[in-house]
């Protein structure tokens, strides 16, 4: 490529002076012992250095390279007038690719050359404004170029939109798998189970892989309504993508049919369309639910596993599995309330309830953090102040009559938080089995501060659930 410099003339020098005014700043900005001062002042210039570079890349002024940047299967051509110095001081590529030419010729995809000016700016500034249509063209150019910073800091952004329920949270998942970002990845499989129903009903669930919905399905921490929904969801999915006949039947054995009551299973059987067309797929799996919805649970035991995960429920928000509640400025004092729940998703218990009280306490001290007022002496010591406690939520069975029976019970607490309108689930908290409560609920939440992530319009929105584990009791001999 022909050797073409580009340069203002008169330029260089004021070029030069303000990169030794960027050390003079960051020199200056050090603290030192100065006339027997015991810290030096700082003097911090940086926003005028800042504005500068911003000048500098806008006016083109001492420019030494040149990028034509195309956007790909176009004519579309943009042309940035740059420092050499700047781009190789953040990317190893932009100095090896510049080290011997003035001028460079790149083809990027429409939507990276879209926002190539956001990013060279970013070069020369350190900060740029995203949009969320941006993010991923802006993850693949720092990618591309090896702008570490401006990796993490996009990922970061992507996350924090995510857990705030705004993020295209599908399309970021599979971009997330090919470049290999775990922690991204991780992000958007939690967001997508915790808010299943959501994008079950929006024009993302159409463009999930084989791969996301198979990942999903395994989960037992999916929230929505009740399997059911699920089971349609995973129809809708398949009317729409009509994959092998192997994927759609692995798909629908990994629906937890003993969590459907009867007369909704007989429903699906005489209606579904999918079950129509790959019943004899699940077959065993429909007469294994019967059985279980047949028998108690105890018998059922006796002579078979319930230990899998199809007799797991999932977060399930109907009534039959836990209640919500809404607490109007949690911090201000005590709250409690009671709901019930069936006591096991088998047909044999449906009419069975187990009754739960929960206490709420936004300022919970432990025992070493308790008010004392004097010790053995008499000497008065200080009370522990109430910003010291923590939130605490406190579940508990009215009685004890289902533990006897062969179960246990997961309790599992959702935090809402509205978004665009609607309310998503932020956080979710488990209590081990033998727990009454979550020893993590909240830890890090200010309930004081009324734009707290843990809000909505100054109220704490939570939705507990109550999920029967079955034991098997007895071991029948093979």
């Amino acid at each position: 490529m022909p050797r073409i410099g580009y340069s203002k003339p008169g330029s260089w020098g004021s070029f030069w002076a303000m990169l030794t005014l960027v050390g003079l700043v960051t020199r200056a900005a050090q603290r030192a012992d100065v006339g027997g001062e015991a810290a030096g002042t700082s003097i911090n210039h940086s926003q005028v250095v800042l504005q500068r570079l911003q000048e500098l890349l806008r006016q083109g002024n001492a420019s030494d390279v040149v990028l034509r940047v195309q956007a790909a299967g176009t004519d579309e051509v943009r042309v940035f007038h740059a420092h050499r110095l700047l781009l190789g001081l953040h990317s190893e590529l932009f100095r090896e690719l510049l080290s011997n030419q003035s001028e460079a010729a790149l083809q990027e995809p429409r939507d990276c050359a879209a926002v190539f000016d956001k990013f060279i700016r970013y070069l020369y500034c350190g900060e740029l404004t995203v949009l969320l249509a941006q993010a991923i063209p802006l993850h693949r150019l720092a990618t591309k170029y090896g702008v570490a910073s401006l990796q993490r800091g996009v990922a970061d952004y992507m996350r924090a939109h995510l857990a705030g329920g705004v993020g295209p949270a599908v399309g970021w998942y599979h971009y997330a798998v090919g470049t290999g970002d775990e922690a991204l990845r991780e992000s958007c499989l939690q967001f997508l189970a915790w808010n299943l129903s959501a994008v079950a009903a929006s024009a993302e669930w159409g463009a999930v892989s084989p791969e996301l919905l198979w990942q999903l399905l395994q989960r037992s921490d999916l929230v929505l309504q009740d399997e059911l929904e699920l089971f349609h969801a995973l129809e809708a999915w398949l009317g729409r993508a009509r994959p092998p006949p192997a994927v759609a039947e692995r798909a629908l054995r990994a629906i937890r049919y003993p969590m459907i009551p009867p007369a909704q299973l007989f429903q699906l059987q005489a209606r579904s369309a999918a079950l129509a067309r790959h019943g004899p797929a699940v077959a065993d799996l429909l007469l294994q639910a019967y059985q279980f919805h047949a028998a108690s649970p105890l018998h059922y035991a006796k002579f078979f596993d319930v230990n899998g995960s199809a007799f797991l429920p999932r977060n399930y928000l109907a009534p039959a599995w836990g209640a919500p509640w809404v607490i109007n400025n949690p911090a201000r004092d005590d709250r409690s309330t009671s709901f019930q729940t069936q006591l096991g998703p088998s047909g044999h218990d449906a009419g069975r309830r187990v009754t739960w009280n929960v206490l709420f306490s936004p300022r919970w001290l432990p025992v070493s953090l308790r008010p004392v007022y004097a010790d053995a002496a008499g000497t008065a010591l200080p009370a522990a102040r109430p910003e010291d406690g923590r939130p605490r939520l406190v579940v508990t069975p009215a009685s004890s009559g289902g533990d006897a029976a062969g179960v246990s019970f997961q309790k599992t607490v959702l935090v809402g938080a509205r978004q665009q309108g609607r309310l998503v689930v932020r956080h979710a908290y488990s209590f081990h089995q033998s727990s009454e409560e979550a020893g993590d609920f909240l830890a890090h939440a200010d309930l004081q501060r009324r734009n707290s992530e843990y809000l909505v319009e100054n109220a704490l929105h939570l939705h507990l659930i109550v999920k029967p584990v079955y034991h098997t009791l007895i071991r029948i001999p093979k």
